[in-house]
């Protein structure tokens, strides 16, 4: 099986001012800090506050410099449009990030509470164009804001799109794991987010449900739960077939998520209650509004 060795770093919040991390940032020289400092003397202000009214760097900034204080995976402007999609990484101060972070409250108190093993999670959707991959992108980054180390695995052996929105390499991926090939890093760690880690499909294979019906996709899923404290998974659309029944099944547990003004309730229904029969744990239901 492949698995990832990277370490996730830890310590004390780094005693570094936000003036100093915005000097080294924006490369402030000498001149500007100093007429930084005096207007700040002078108007009564914050570092950050007086050096966006003179204009020498952007609100964005100073909230960067936050994240860096306080080690809060924050993505730097010019890596927003490569990965636009990622609005807990690259809007993490937004309603809808908030949105996010309550989520993930609600799916720590109801699937790890007990501290137990963490079980992984399939996030599952009726149909295409619900949201699926991008909320399992987004749950995974607030997972990892909180330090511990999180994998987020693109099951999704038929239309995989994990690679696409963290803009990484796909040339090997679970497939490889799954056909027994013996590729190296497979697992590849997100830039800016230490303890985010992506496993993308890799080559898609002509033959998806039968891939994850193997014993080797449920072992695959019982060791990466011991080396991660979350794993999520994103899946096909129910609408495509049974595959995410039976990786929701080998996963554990489940979140469905349901487009406002587009999923249509039968579906919905018949999906709550095919899981319903399974082992599977339902974690709860969201309803994408994005």
């Amino acid at each position: 099986m492949a698995s990832a060795t990277a370490s996730a770093a830890t310590g004390a919040v780094h005693d570094r001012s936000i003036g100093d991390i915005i000097r080294d940032t924006r490369s402030l020289t000498a001149e500007q800090v100093e007429r930084i400092l005096s207007y700040q003397r002078e108007k009564g202000t914050r570092f950050g506050e007086a050096a966006v009214a003179l204009g020498f760097i952007s609100t964005d900034d100073v909230l960067f410099a936050l994240s860096q204080q306080f080690h809060y995976p924050y993505a730097p402007e010019d890596r927003r449009n490569l990965s636009p999609e990622l609005v807990a990484l690259n809007e993490p101060f937004s309603d809808r990030a908030e949105g996010f972070r309550a989520i993930r409250s609600q799916v720590i108190m109801r699937l790890f509470s007990d501290g137990t093993a963490h079980t992984p999670v399939a996030v599952v959707s009726p149909d295409m164009g619900d949201g699926k991959t991008y909320f399992a992108a987004n749950l995974a980054v607030t997972l990892a804001q909180l330090g511990g180390r999180t994998l987020l695995v693109d099951a999704d052996l038929r239309g995989p799109r994990q690679h696409e929105v963290f803009s990484i390499d796909n040339a090997a991926g679970l497939s490889s794991i799954l056909l027994g090939r013996g590729e190296t890093q497979v697992i590849q760690q997100v830039q800016g987010v230490p303890s985010l880690f992506v496993l993308p499909v890799g080559v898609t294979p002509p033959n998806p449900l039968e891939l994850v019906a193997r014993p080797a996709f449920g072992l695959l899923m019982r060791e990466l739960s011991t080396k991660f404290d979350h794993v999520i998974v994103d899946t096909p659309a129910a609408s495509h077939g049974s595959d995410y029944g039976v990786i929701a099944a080998k996963c554990g547990a489940a979140l469905i998520v349901a487009r406002k003004d587009s999923s249509r309730i039968g579906a919905l229904q018949e999906l709550v209650t095919s899981l319903s029969a399974s082992p599977t744990k339902i974690a709860g239901v969201v309803m994408n509004e994005f």
